[in-house]
C-alpha cells in the first residue's frame, strides 16, 4: 500500500497547462439502448439510471480511435507559437489493450499530428488516473530533458469497445469522448499546484475481486479520495474552502455523494453536470467536465480547482491547479 505523493515544491519551475480541449463523438444513446449489448435487464438499467445518476452517453463504435483523438489534439497544438517545439507526447489511457499488440498508438498520433521530431510513448497503469499522471511525467520530462521553452502534449482518449470494457459491474457504463492537454513549464496557462496520488494494489485484480473484498472497497472509497484530496490541498498550501470548484471523473452520482459526504463539502461545489449526460469516459472525464465548465464562463481567473479521479486496480488522483483566463498574463 503506498503513501500519497508529496507535491512539488514550489521552488521549482511550475507545469502550466496552456490550453485544455476535449472532444465527444456526436451519437448520443440512452443507457436502456444498452441493455442487450451489455447483458443488463430492465431492473439492472434502472438502478443505474435511479441511483447512479446515469442517462445519456456518446458511444460511436464506427469511429476509428484516431478519429475520435485528432480534434481536441489538434485544438491544443494550436496554442503552440510559431517556431515552438513540442518535445514529448504521451498517450494515457486506462484499458491496457486499445489496438493490436503491433501498434504503437502513441506513435500513430504522434505522426497524424506531424509531430515527426516529438518523442511519443504510451501510459496506462494508473487506469483512469493515467490522464493526470502522465500530466506529472511530462512535466518531468520537460524540466530535466527538454529544450529551453519546449511544449509537451497529453493525448487521452479510448472507446468502450467491448462489452467488458463498457460495464463495470454496480460502478458505471463507460463511453467514448478524448481531451489533450498542451503543457510547458513556466508559461501562461493553469499552474499545476500539486498533484497527489495513491494506489492500493491489494485491490489490482478488480474483475476477479471477492464479494467481500467489493464491499470493503465500496466502504472506503470515500475516505481514500478525501485523503488524497486532503494531501494534494495540503501540498498546494490551500484548504477546500479556497477551492472554487472540485472537477471530478464522471464514475457515478451515487459515489460522488458518498464522497460529498466524507468531505463535508456543499454538494455545489462538485460539478456533476456531466454523469447523467456523457457518463464515465475513462481518463478524459476531468477535462470534458474542465472544458464544460470553461466554456460556460464558469472558470474564473485566479481560482483554483481540484481534479479528481479514481481508477480501477486501485489508484486515486488529484491535482490542485490555479486558473489563468488566456491573455490575462
Amino acid at each position: 500500500m503506498s503513501r500519497p505523493t508529496a507535491g512539488r515544491p514550489t521552488t521549482e519551475r511550475p507545469i502550466t497547462l496552456e490550453r485544455i480541449e476535449s472532444y465527444l463523438p456526436e451519437r448520443s444513446v440512452r443507457i436502456d439502448d444498452l441493455g442487450g449489448r451489455l447483458g443488463l435487464r430492465r431492473a439492472q438499467l434502472g438502478v443505474f439510471r435511479k441511483f447512479y445518476g446515469l442517462d445519456t452517453l456518446r458511444f460511436d463504435p464506427d469511429l476509428p480511435l484516431l478519429d475520435l483523438l485528432r480534434p481536441a489534439a489538434r485544438s491544443a497544438l494550436a496554442a503552440v507559437p510559431e517556431g515552438g517545439r513540442v518535445d514529448f507526447l504521451a498517450y494515457a489511457h486506462t484499458t491496457q489493450a486499445v489496438a493490436p499488440a503491433d501498434v504503437d498508438v502513441a506513435q500513430l498520433v504522434r505522426d497524424d499530428l506531424g509531430l515527426g521530431d516529438t518523442e511519443a510513448f504510451g501510459l496506462s497503469h494508473q487506469a483512469c488516473v493515467s490522464s493526470l499522471g502522465a500530466i506529472e511525467v511530462l512535466g518531468e520530462l520537460l524540466r530535466a530533458e527538454g529544450t529551453e521553452g519546449a511544449y509537451a502534449l497529453m493525448v487521452t482518449g479510448e472507446q468502450a469497445y467491448a462489452p467488458i470494457v463498457q460495464h463495470i459491474p454496480n460502478t458505471a457504463i463507460m463511453a467514448d469522448a478524448a481531451a489533450s492537454c498542451l503543457i510547458t513549464l513556466d508559461g501562461d496557462g493553469d499552474v499545476v499546484r500539486s498533484f497527489a496520488i495513491r494506489t492500493l494494489g491489494e485491490y489490482a485484480q478488480w474483475l476477479e475481486l471477492t464479494p467481500e473484498q467489493n464491499t470493503e472497497f465500496g466502504e472506503q472509497y470515500g475516505a481514500r479520495i478525501a485523503e488524497v484530496i486532503h494531501q494534494a490541498l495540503a501540498d498546494a498550501g490551500l484548504t477546500l474552502d479556497e477551492i472554487d470548484l472540485v472537477i471530478p471523473h464522471n464514475v457515478n452520482m451515487l459515489a460522488w455523494r458518498q464522497t460529498i459526504k466524507e468531505l463535508e463539502v456543499a454538494p455545489e461545489k462538485v460539478f456533476l453536470d456531466n454523469v447523467p449526460r456523457y457518463s464515465h469516459t475513462f481518463a478524459s472525464d476531468v477535462f470534458v467536465n474542465y472544458t464544460t465548465l470553461r466554456d460556460a464562463g464558469r472558470l474564473v481567473d485566479g481560482g483554483h480547482y481540484l481534479l479528481v479521479s479514481v481508477g480501477l486496480g486501485a489508484t486515486f488522483g488529484a491535482m490542485v491547479i490555479t486558473h489563468r483566463e488566456a491573455g490575462e498574463h
